[in-house]
């Protein structure tokens, strides 16, 4: 019997087929380990999934990669969905999948833990970015959704504890593929716009299915880069999503939301009745200190008596003025004294006291005093001071004693 001969092409083909038309081999979960995962720019992702004992190459093309909710990362162990098949021009058989899901854990958790991981390296979560809420804020915006419990809660607790402020509702869907979308976009609208003093941004209460629009990067770094205070205020006190770690402040629920955001009027009432108490208590104690001060002065003798105390200051005034007169005149008398003195001895030493003694002094024509024969000519006229006036006189000749 002769074999019947066949291509390679024909070979692979025909083991595809048969792959292919084995049940077992199709729609099949395989448990294993990641490794050499790569995504290649047409969206297509390869890499290998191995256990202790083997491995086999897998490929989860574009079309199915798109759904993944996580990161697949070397070393994750997943389980793979999907079919066996052949890669005819080469003879390889791989896994086809069609989804991944991480085995121990849901794939929402992994998916919130990587996002998670990656915000915080990139500081979206840094306390010092954080903005203070202001205490009385004149509007506050709500992004929500219109028809839920947690609007409901919000306008009723708001209106009660703070009335004054203008409440302005941006309503979204919260839960959805469309819903990231939505939440990001009124984020920045009502930043554009200047809408709010704070923003409110949440939902009731449901699964992390329901809560997932909150968990996504778009509306983290929308939260992240608005100007506008963000109050996260996402499910119940349980759920924590990546909204409230980037959020400037995180309630637990919308009632925590609406405190964290306003004043209790009535909380600040009784502090301003307790203020308006201090402030009468301490003007009444000034009162009765301005009366016991008015009392004292009243009891003063100019008070009593002002014409009395008047004519004492008039007694007092003119006593004063006596000792400093008499004062005064002590030291007229003593400098009068002293002058008279000084006086005495200049006149004693004066030279003019010589000449009525019979003495003259001589003085040249440019008025210098004549001390020796030699300081005159024969012919020089010459001034001579006496007693009771000047003698002008000429020099006929000077003689000294020994001549």
């Amino acid at each position: 019997m002769e074999k019947q001969t066949m291509s390679v092409g024909q070979l692979n083909e025909y083991i595809k087929m048969q792959i292919d038309r084995d049940p077992r081999l199709t729609n099949i979960a395989v448990r294993g380990e990641i490794s050499n995962y790569k995504v290649y720019p047409s969206g297509h992702h390869y890499f290998t999934m191995k256990d202790a004992t083997s491995a086999i190459s897998c490929v989860m093309f574009r079309s199915s990669a798109s759904g993944l909710k996580f990161r697949p990362e070397n070393g994750m162990k997943v389980i793979a969905m999907g079919s066996v098949s052949v890669y005819v021009r080469n003879g390889q058989y791989q896994l086809s999948c069609t989804g991944l899901t991480p085995d121990g854990m849901g794939e929402l958790y992994v998916a919130y833990e990587q996002l998670k991981k990656k915000l915080a390296a990139q500081g979206l979560f840094d306390e010092q970015h954080k903005k203070k809420l202001p205490q009385y804020p004149n509007t506050i915006g709500i992004i929500t959704s219109e028809a839920g419990a947690a609007v409901h809660d919000l306008l009723r607790i708001l209106r009660h504890r703070w009335p004054l402020t203008q409440i302005r509702l941006l309503p979204v869907r919260v839960q959805g593929q469309e819903a990231p979308g939505e939440i990001a976009a009124a984020i920045r609208y009502a930043n554009f716009h200047n809408l709010a003093d704070i923003l409110i941004v949440g939902r009731g209460g449901g699964s992390i299915e329901e809560l997932w629009a909150f968990n996504d990067e778009t509306v983290a770094w929308a939260i992240y880069e608005s100007k506008i205070p963000v109050i996260s205020s996402v499910g119940h006190e349980v759920d924590i999503t990546i909204a409230d770690f980037v959020a400037d402040v995180s309630a637990a629920t919308p009632t925590h939301a609406a405190v964290a955001a306003v004043r209790d009027q009535d909380v600040l009432r009784r502090q301003l009745d307790a203020v308006e108490d201090a402030m009468a208590l301490a003007l009444q104690h000034k009162l009765v200190q301005a009366q016991d001060r008015l009392k004292a002065l009243a009891s003063r003798p100019i008070m009593q008596s002002p014409l009395a105390a008047f004519e004492q200051r008039k007694k007092a005034i003119k006593l004063l003025e006596t000792r400093l007169f008499g004062a005064q005149n002590q030291v007229v008398s003593k400098y009068r004294h002293r002058f008279v003195a000084q006086t005495a001895k200049l006149d004693a030493m004066s030279p003019l006291k010589v000449l009525t003694r019979g003495y003259a002094v001589a003085t040249t024509e440019s008025g210098n005093v004549i001390r020796s024969v030699n300081e005159v000519n024969p012919g020089e006229e010459i001034s001579v001071r006496v007693s009771d006036g000047s003698i002008l006189a000429n020099v006929v000749k000077g003689e000294t004693e020994h001549e």
